[in-house]
């Protein structure tokens, strides 16, 4: 589960970790409301979406007054903000993060992850911070320092106060990096985290630290530990809620196809032979091989509660655990539950084929059946056209 920048850095403010003066606002006016209760002498306008990169992408913007925020902030609101973590049909901004501007003399890099490798908290650190990060750790490795922590010891100052000397820091920014390292630490395994990251993190001229940006993410079984935590993620689309909650992944696009497929693979098959029959998908929506019955039904609720979507392909292969009469009990609850209906072409294969067919008849949902999956794409890709 990811957070915004803004959440992040709430929390990590309780942890001790510095943080420029802001606050989020969902409207022109708020901001502005917001900068003149900062009264900064300069300041920066945030797109929050749960996505990286966003600068490159025009959803950071450094301003001047708060006539100056208002403006910026309606322009970015209500857009869609395309980064390299987003994909083609980008995010939504709903609410912009604005905090006063910082005068900094060097950004560097703080990060703590779950090595799988080594099955330990790994403290990450670069004196290279910034948006540029991924290219030198590509290029020059070296200058990526990796601290795998004890997990009987923990994280302790004397090992703090060692990355602090790595980043090159001294006096009272290297006391306060130390800090701010022991803070994350604790952050990170008070809070269940698997990941965050602090970058830049910024030294200003005063020999302060401040987190300029902020990226945390959470492990998804552990949330029940954590309801402050797990609240937050009603602020997230639709989509992502979904597809925590019932456990498949749900990718919406800007097609009018719905897809309902098991398997990754045979998911990325299905879209490609849409395309190729001269449709769009709707979304990428990969049910797992052990769905239940109440996961496949909310899994085609989420397709039809797109209101793009003209036509949906069901496109399942039975085998172990996955049954076609399994899923089609599903499909035929949903079926039952909710109004809407578009046409609905369904290539079931393996497994309780013909008895998974059967049992969609038997309840009552109209659906056009299909042999193979170059004629499930093209029947669909004729349905959601309106050719019978």
């Amino acid at each position: 589960m990811n957070i915004h920048e803004y959440q992040a850095k709430q929390i990590l403010s309780r942890y001790g970790i510095g943080v420029p003066r802001g606050a989020v606002a969902y409207t022109p006016e708020e901001a502005e409301k917001v900068a003149n209760d900062l009264g900064a002498s300069g300041f920066v306008v945030k797109a929050q979406i749960l996505a990286g990169d966003r600068g490159p992408a025009g959803g950071v913007k450094i301003v001047s007054t708060a006539a100056d925020v208002r403006v910026t902030a309606d322009k970015m609101l209500g857009t869609r903000l395309t980064t390299t973590q987003t994909g083609a049909t980008g995010d939504t901004v709903t609410r912009v993060y604005v905090e006063e501007a910082c005068d900094v003399t060097r950004e560097l890099y703080v990060g703590m992850i779950v090595d799988r490798s080594t099955a330990r908290v790994t403290l990450i650190s670069s004196r290279e911070g910034g948006t540029d990060i991924e290219v030198q750790v590509a290029k020059h490795p070296g200058k990526v320092d990796r601290f795998a922590i004890d997990p009987e010891e923990g994280l302790s100052s004397a090992d703090a106060r060692a990355v602090s000397e790595k980043l090159g820091l001294e006096g009272a920014a290297a006391e306060a990096a130390e800090r701010a390292l022991l803070g994350v630490y604790e952050a990170f395994i008070d809070l269940d985290a698997s990941l965050i990251e602090l970058n830049p993190l910024g030294v200003t001229r005063d020999q302060k630290l401040l987190a300029l940006d902020a990226k945390m993410s959470f492990d998804d079984n552990a949330l029940f530990r954590h309801k402050q935590i797990a609240d937050l993620r009603d602020r997230e689309d639709a989509g992502r809620l979904e597809r925590a909650r019932h456990g498949f992944n749900y990718i919406k696009l800007d097609g009018n196809i719905g897809c309902l497929v098991n398997g990754a693979g045979l998911a990325m098959a299905t879209m490609d032979m849409i395309k190729a029959s001269g449709g769009k998908p709707a979304n990428f929506l990969d049910v797992p091989p052990v769905a239940s019955r109440g996961q496949i039904s909310e899994a085609f609720k989420l397709v039809l509660s797109d209101s793009g979507v003209a036509a949906v392909l069901v496109n399942v292969i039975g085998g172990g655990i996955t049954r076609c009469d399994a899923v089609a009990e599903g499909i035929s609850s949903a079926y039952q539950a909710i109004s809407r209906r578009v046409p609905l072409v369904i290539r079931f294969e393996g497994t309780n084929r013909d008895l998974g067919k059967k049992t969609l008849r038997d309840t009552g949902v109209n659906f056009i059946p299909a042999d193979t999956l170059a004629d499930a794409a093209t029947k669909v890709v004729r349905a959601a056209a309106g050719v019978r």
